[in-house]
Order: structure tokens, then sequence, then C-alpha cells
């Protein structure tokens, strides 16, 4: 065993499962920004609001619905779940930062760190829970 694959089985061996019905509190920020997203966006869409004078056609609607979907297997504490708001973090992390390279005002580039620290730090939380539920369904036990 090379010392990598001795670092990754021991940092495996330290992750603890969750618990019946624990949600840590990453997972619950997740669950409150997916659910936040989600209904705000059908609010938005049902009550008529436009992107450049424009209502938004149904493509709205589906990725609303898919963030609600991923909401619903984070409660579950579904792993498939978190690794999807995984990658809709990173491509946030990745927008933003190319509008903060953009950015022309301070308050440009101060709405662009407003959601770029968060999401980072969201997206760090997310790992370790990642791992926790990978360990709690290798172990048999599933969470409710």
């Amino acid at each position: 065993m090379t010392r990598s694959e001795a670092r990754d089985a021991a940092a495996r061996a330290q992750l603890e499962p969750l618990a019946r019905g624990e949600r840590p509190f990453g997972l619950v920020a997740a669950i409150v920004v997916a659910c936040a997203l989600a209904l705000g966006n059908l609010i938005a869409y049902l009550a008529g609001a436009t992107i450049n004078g424009k209502h938004p056609g149904p493509s709205v609607l589906a990725f609303t619905a898919l963030v609600g979907t991923i909401a619903g297997g984070m409660i579950l504490a579904r792993y498939w779940a978190v690794l999807l708001f995984e990658v809709l973090l990173t491509l946030t992390i990745l927008l933003f930062s190319l509008f903060l390279v953009e950015a022309r005002s301070i308050g440009g580039a101060a709405l662009c760190l407003g959601v770029l620290i968060p999401a980072a730090w969201l997206f760090w939380k997310l790992i370790r829970v990642m791992g926790r539920i990978a360990v709690t369904r290798r172990g048999g036990r599933h969470p409710a």
C-alpha cells in the first residue's frame, strides 16, 4: 500500500457514519439554500418576472424541478443529491470567479465575493458530509 492509499484509509477510518436522522450543519445549510433557490425561482416565474424584458421559458421550471429534487434528496441524506449540489456549487464558484475578474466596481466585486465565500465554505463543509454518507451506506446503516 502506498503512502497516499494509507492516508486515504486512515481518513476513511476516522469518518463517523451518520446517526439515524442526523443532519450535520453543512447539510442543513445546503438544504436551506437549495429549497430557497427552488422556491424563489418558482415564485419569480409564477409572478411573471422577466429577464431582459422577456418572460423566461420552461427551462427555468426544469432547473427549479432539478434543484427541488436535489433538496429532497439531501433531506433524505442521499449521496447523489449532495454530489449534484456540489456540482452546482462548483459551477457557481467558477462563474462568479469569472465575474470577479471582470468586476468594474467595488459593488460588483463585493457582490461576487458575497456569493463566492459562502459557496466555497458550503462546498468545503459538504465534502465531509459526503464521506460520512458513503460510510453510512457501506456500513449498512441508513439515515431516516
